[in-house]
């Protein structure tokens, strides 16, 4: 047998010195196994041939049983994996669109402000959601079905039973996982070309100007003033277009407040925080389950006009929407040179 393992490492030798391709080098070993099995199966028991190989075919129909074994279990891990692949297709946040994204964004290419350029733009856009609650669920459900490429959204809070009313993201299975977590599968299980980046902690002074550098666009859907004026100051450091909703009872509103294009800031609408009591949040006063959904699919709708740059964004503008009577309404606002965030002129 030692001489039959002789010749096929002179063969895989002689393969390797030629620069033969390693499927043909294992093709001639392959015809050394049959010709000694042959071999074994023509000549007589007493053949010098059959001897010097063995003197029987058992051992070699064993290790060629063997090797078949080793080669269907590789080519089944090869399909098992190649399934899996097509499961979960990659994201791409460059590049030509694949032809399932260009199914999936359809809609959007053949309208006329939007168009396959449109469509590039938010695949390549990073966007930054604040809060993964009652607002951030359509912001990030719609938002990751037009195929904005890197969806970010940091929250320190988890799931519970009392959301499910109007943060519409989660599911009843998800009680107690942490809210950035859910949504951020849920995003992926709607659309898998998007990168969602979960951050599974509170907004703070220390670590907002860097998260935000990493984003073209913030979107502000949290409910306490302390947080909504630090993403503010940040939006406004960092030269970033703030889209900024909130919301109680009934009545929601938002707006795009951006410095950088000349547009006031947070701040120059709401200059200070609100004493205790006097702005209560939607757990004290109470929200009316799809008012959420509204203000949110529209800050989701402000998104894709700046990063397509389609029809005109609320910039200057604070639109208030009372869904109790159905009424909505346009208040324009102006910046204000003395605001203590965006202003140009000191204040003494």
């Amino acid at each position: 047998m030692l001489l039959v393992f002789i010749l096929a490492g002179a063969l895989w030798g002689l393969g390797a010195l030629l620069g033969t391709a390693g499927r043909m080098r294992w093709g001639m070993i392959g015809c050394l196994w049959v010709g000694v099995v042959l071999l074994h199966l023509v000549q007589p028991v007493a053949s010098p041939l059959r001897v010097a190989t063995g003197g029987s075919a058992a051992p070699w129909l064993l290790l060629g049983g063997f090797a078949a074994l080793v080669l269907l279990y590789r080519a089944g891990l090869r399909r098992v994996r190649a399934r899996a692949g097509a499961g979960e297709a990659p994201v791409a946040r460059s590049g030509a669109f694949s032809d399932a994204e260009l199914e999936r964004y359809a809609r959007h290419i053949i309208l006329r402000e939007v168009g396959g350029p449109g469509q590039k733009a938010l695949k390549n856009a990073r966007v930054l959601v604040i809060g993964a609650g009652g607002l951030g669920s359509p912001v990030m459900s719609y938002l990751g079905a037009a195929g904005v490429g890197t969806i970010g959204v940091i929250d320190d809070d988890v799931v519970d039973l009392s959301n499910l009313q109007r943060q519409v993201i989660h599911r009843d299975a998800d009680i107690g996982t942490p809210k950035v977590h859910s949504a951020a599968a849920a995003v992926r299980a709607l659309n898998p070309h998007v990168d969602m980046r979960p951050y599974a902690r509170r907004l703070t002074e220390d670590i907002a100007a860097d998260l935000f550098a990493e984003y073209d666009i913030i979107l502000d859907g949290t409910d306490n003033f302390a947080t909504r004026h630090l993403v503010n100051r940040t939006a406004v450091a960092t030269g970033k277009p703030l889209i900024s909703g909130a919301l109680t009872q009934w009545e929601g509103q938002l707006s795009v407040f951006d410095p950088a294009s000349g547009a006031p800031c947070y701040a120059c609408i709401f200059p200070d925080i609100p004493a205790e009591g006097l702005a209560p949040s939607c757990a004290e006063a109470g929200v009316m389950g799809p008012l959420p959904g509204v203000i949110g699919a529209m800050m989701a709708g402000e998104a894709i006009k700046l990063i397509t740059g389609a029809g005109a964004t609320l910039r200057g503008t604070l639109l208030i929407y009372d869904a109790l009577y159905s009424d909505a309404r346009r208040i324009d606002i102006k910046r204000r040179d003395d605001c203590s965030v965006c202003g140009t002129k000191e204040v003494t």
